[in-house]
């Protein structure tokens, strides 16, 4: 029996052996789209800032709701792990300022705009305070939130706090809907003792109600992990499916296009089939056009909503 930890070894990083492996298994190639005939979702091997390859995933749809987690062009890692590539900034922004431009694009009148960002504090926090300005160009966003993610585990050194947070900048252009979603009260807010009328009172026992409208300091949803079923191996830095519901829920209704431009693992696609919208996604990378594809097949045929620390390309071993 193999080891409970993960088969697949992370694809961001230059390992041409297990690249060489996968890639004949890609069904689809560069500037390809593959139409869900079930329930319209569209998968497609483009590139976010050219034009005519939007022009391919949408079709002539436009989305409610865009939730993307681009690169963050932080240097991630130490003497333990690959570092994540980076780029001067300049280019960055420029590779942001296109994407953005074909989001908004192809966005409803009233419609949501999602974007995870990262902030590498050796470099002045960059790129989070450089997207936050280059969104002021466009004058049909309107800025509504600043929302952290507190992952269960960071990073960080002995001389600085330990970096547990990911950022999610929320705009809109128009006048979308807001739908709140109440979640179970986080374990961090129990606890808190009072006296009241003589008798010494559990912050749970005052409380009117069992769930609370969640804020945007998300602290009760879990960070992936190889142990965990939505787990996929080989994808590092995955968004939790619990987080990606959330906005869903909030910012869009059922049968709404959700565009993801940057899909990776595929969790915006499978918070999308859980909660019967439509997303529309894509890759640069068809590797990771095939995970979503197959991630979809998986929960599909299983009801399993990713790998745990199996390989999703089980033809390699």
């Amino acid at each position: 029996m193999k080891s409970s930890t993960e088969q697949l070894q992370r694809l961001d990083i230059d390992n041409k052996a297990i690249r060489d492996k996968i890639l004949p298994l890609c069904r689809l190639a560069a500037g390809e789209v593959w139409v869900d005939k079930k329930n319209g979702h569209r998968i497609g091997v483009l590139d976010a800032t050219n034009p005519e390859d939007m022009e391919k995933l949408f079709g002539g749809n436009t989305s409610t709701c865009f939730i993307n987690d681009p690169p963050y062009n932080v240097a991630v890692g130490n003497v333990n792990t690959k570092r994540l590539f980076k780029i001067d900034i300049r280019d960055y922004i420029d590779f942001s300022r296109k994407w953005i431009t074909h989001a908004i694009a192809a966005a409803s009148v009233n419609s949501h705009f999602y974007i995870w960002i990262g902030a590498d504090y050796k470099d002045n926090f960059q790129p989070l305070p450089d997207i936050m300005m280059l969104l002021r160009e466009f004058s049909g966003l309107k800025p509504k939130n600043f929302i952290t993610l507190r992952n269960q585990r960071g990073y960080g050194t002995q001389k600085n706090w330990m970096w547990v947070r990911q950022e999610l900048l929320h705009y809109t252009i128009g006048n979308p809907s807001f739908y709140v979603h109440y979640t179970d009260i986080p374990k961090v807010l129990k606890g808190y003792y009072k006296e009241i009328n003589g008798l010494r009172t559990e912050n749970m026992e005052r409380s009117k109600s069992d769930c609370i409208r969640p804020g945007n300091v998300w602290i009760d949803i879990q960070q992936v992990f190889y142990r965990m079923k939505e787990n996929v191996p080989g994808c590092y830095a995955q968004k939790p499916i619990k987080a990606i519901e959330r906005i869903i829920r909030s910012s869009s209704r059922e049968g709404d296009v959700i565009a993801d431009f940057f899909a990776h693992s595929g969790t915006t696609l499978i918070a999308g089939e859980m909660l019967n919208r439509k997303v529309f996604t894509c890759d640069l990378d068809p590797v990771y056009a095939e995970i979503t594809l197959r991630r979809l097949e998986r929960y599909r045929e299983t009801g399993e909503p990713g790998w745990q620390w199996k390989n999703p390309f089980p033809e390699t071993e």
